[in-house]
């Protein structure tokens, strides 16, 4: 809730603009979120889940500075076709879920379910708040998607051809000002043939019909015919119904640029008589893996694949914090293994803060110099809040934020009490968990831990094997031997000091 407490203005990177600008909420104390959400018809990969990280770390921000949160993020569950050119333009291929669907022997129902829950699953697991957020269905909102294909009908925006009804981009002036496309070299590169009956290149079906010859689980009667709805326009109806016709920030991914949320902004706004659709496009840069992960392909790192590599899905958010949302990863096992160490490392430190005595240079003296050395520490802690503030403000600096963090833990003028309070609100503001993690190492600390004359020999070469691979950059033998050692009734715990083993 807002309260009116002063707080740094906060700055964000609009795409729509190409410039950093300072945020002015439509209505004071409330912000309006739109995120575009997955299509349920397959894993999400690690670079997907960013996208929710982001939305995340938004939401998280914008509670820091006591705004009023009004999220939505969406479930495409129907109309996201294959695309059939390199330029992505793909109102010609087969419908994801559908295709899913036949290919499995399931219904398109069951492959959305199965999917939505894997979804949920995995932006849980990485600390992706969901209480209050809309999560609406592109299949439960026909009826408003049917009412705004009727409005771009009435206003000439719309035409006819033999496989839908189609959004005709010469008529909005605007189109492609959302990162400023090059609709002259996405004409010259086009492929010829793909739709004739299209009138521009850049021309997207708002609703397919079905075909004859086709059996399709998912289709409904229209003024137009009987059919499903385009994957764009869903994300205009829903937007409209749940934040209104304009709203302050829309985010996606950097793909979604140059089509999907143009074409959201050309239906959306030439519906609403020239309205914005939104006023701030916030975009993550991809996670690549030996170039860009593509679920169509087949090439991507799932969330489980890094569970089962030994990394815990908070460690992934770390690494990913540890950069700018807007800024490229290259996903390595050795860069994220590194990260998980360093999250490793930073826990440890939280729980030595956690378990230690009150500062002794607070404990000396007498009642008036301990009043007196508390309210530096306060103050000393209260300043450092307010700098992380400041660079979760500008354009979510959450690598600064990090560092900051880590500055907090070594400075001895803030006593470990009040370094605790900065802890918690930080966690609150990274979505990290570590207080709850470091209360974890506390208690495995105190745990079934062995001495070396415990450990029986064959483990001890494990170990000895183990620590050869790591100061080798070997993480997959390093991952085999942990998984070994576990078979026999031991888990190895690693930290700045080497390995620690403790019986399961």
């Amino acid at each position: 809730m807002h309260n009116n407490m002063k707080t740094p203005p906060i700055y964000l990177q609009n795409t729509l603009t190409g410039k950093k600008e300072l945020f002015t909420p439509i209505t004071t104390g409330e912000v309006s979120m739109y995120h575009c959400g997955p299509t349920v018809y397959n894993y999400l990969h690690i670079g997907n889940l960013r996208a929710y990280v982001l939305a995340d770390t938004l939401r998280r921000m914008f509670e820091a500075n006591g705004y009023t949160i009004h999220q939505v993020i969406n479930i495409t569950d129907v109309g996201h076709l294959t695309a059939n050119n390199d330029e992505g333009l793909g109102d010609d291929g087969e419908d994801k879920i559908e295709k899913m669907a036949k290919a499995s022997g399931k219904t398109a129902d069951e492959i959305a379910g199965y999917y939505t829950k894997v979804f949920f699953d995995d932006i849980h697991a990485l600390g992706v708040q969901t209480t209050g957020t809309t999560f609406p269905k592109a299949s439960e909102h026909i009826v408003e998607q049917i009412a705004m294909i009727k409005t771009l009908e009435e206003k000439g925006f719309v035409y006819k051809t033999s496989d839908g009804i189609y959004f005709d981009t010469s008529k909005y002036s605007e189109y492609g000002k959302l990162g400023n496309i090059n609709l002259k070299g996405l004409e010259e590169g086009a492929r010829i043939g793909v739709n004739d009956e299209k009138k521009n290149i850049t021309d997207f079906a708002l609703w397919k019909f079905s075909k004859p010859e086709e059996r399709r689980f998912q289709e409904w009667d229209s003024p137009w015919g009987v059919g499903y709805p385009g994957w764009h326009i869903e994300c205009s109806a829903m937007s409209a119904k749940y934040l209104g016709n304009t709203f302050d920030i829309h985010t996606g991914g950097i793909d979604h640029i140059p089509v999907h949320h143009n074409n959201e902004i050309a239906q959306s706004e030439s519906a609403n008589n020239g309205s914005p659709l939104a006023h701030y496009w916030l975009h993550n840069a991809f996670v690549n893996s030996d170039g860009k992960m593509s679920k169509s392909k087949g090439e991507f790192t799932r969330l489980i694949t890094l569970v089962e590599k030994g990394i815990a899905p908070v460690e992934y958010r770390y690494w990913l914090l540890q950069a700018r949302y807007s800024s490229q990863l290259q996903y390595t096992e050795e860069a994220v293994h590194g990260a998980a160490a360093g999250y490793k490392n930073l826990v440890a430190h939280v729980a030595k803060i956690l378990t230690s005595t009150t500062d002794s240079a607070n404990t000396r003296g007498t009642q008036s110099s301990q009043n007196q050395g508390t309210q530096v520490s306060q103050d000393a802690a209260n300043k450092v809040w307010d700098e992380i503030l400041v660079l979760i403000n500008d354009d979510l600096n959450t690598p600064l934020c990090i560092s900051k963090l880590w500055d907090v833990l070594k400075d001895s003028q803030i006593t470990d009490l009040a370094k605790i309070e900065i802890i918690e609100k930080a966690d609150s503001l990274l979505g990290l968990d570590l207080i709850k993690n470091a209360r974890i190492f506390i208690d495995s600390e105190k745990a079934l831990f062995i001495s070396s004359e415990e450990i029986p020999a064959s483990i001890k070469e494990l170990l000895v094997k183990r620590e050869t691979a790591r100061k080798e950059k070997d993480w997959k033998l390093s991952d085999s031997i942990r998984d070994e050692v576990r078979n026999l009734g031991f888990e190895i715990l690693d930290s700045d000091s080497g390995q620690t083993l403790k019986k399961i």
